[in-house]
């Protein structure tokens, strides 16, 4: 097992040990060992890529001037109704764009196994699910918070600091049962649905 494997073990094993009995959708954006140590310790949570992370990854390959009719092939295959149109779409962006950028092709392609989990869900639930952008908004804020703090006098002051932050951060967006994500009670409801007797519902 790599070390980055590893290290992860150690973070799904401790979330366990903390009390979290289950994960039903994980949006993971390419950590090495991050997915396989996820199914090991939770072996029912769906394993989602997430899409901007695939996107990003291949506009790396596109030259400035090809970037919005590129980004319009690409927008077909994760905006497709169904998996069979997805396939479709992909094979369309390769026809169009493969020979001029492989890469970005084949960065879909490698990532595909992951994607796919996305195509099965509704609307509501997509916009939920569709980036990690919501929990790298939340480090954000944390980050903005210790930034010009210095010094902590104790692990304590700053464990303080950052509990205080996520209330704030809560409260802002819905209290405990949401994130205040447009939708989000759409979305909860459709989990609920999907995914019967794994959602709390007290």
């Amino acid at each position: 097992m790599c070390a980055s494997a590893k290290f992860w073990a150690k973070v799904l094993t401790d979330l366990r040990n903390r009390g979290v009995k289950d994960i039903v959708i994980a949006c993971c954006d390419g950590l090495t060992g991050l997915p396989d140590a996820i199914r090991s310790a939770f072996p029912d949570t769906v394993i989602q890529t997430c899409v901007v992370h695939v996107i990003r990854n291949a506009m790396r390959f596109i030259s400035y001037s090809d970037r919005k009719k590129v980004a319009a092939g690409m927008r077909d295959i994760y905006t497709a109704p169904t998996l069979e149109a997805a396939e479709i779409a992909l094979k369309n962006f390769d026809k169009e764009f493969g020979t001029q950028y492989p890469a970005a092709v084949q960065v879909w392609q490698h990532a595909w196994n992951d994607f796919t989990p996305f195509l099965d869900y509704p609307p509501e639930l997509r916009r939920v699910i569709y980036t990690t952008n919501l929990i790298e908004n939340i480090n954000f804020q944390l980050r903005k918070l210790t930034k010009n703090r210095g010094h902590f006098d104790s692990d304590a002051a700053a464990t303080k600091l950052l509990y205080l932050g996520l209330r704030n951060i809560t409260s802002h967006r819905g209290g405990p049962s949401g994130t205040g994500t447009w939708g989000w009670k759409q979305a909860l409801n459709t989990l609920v649905t999907l995914f019967p007797n794994r959602i709390p519902l007290h």
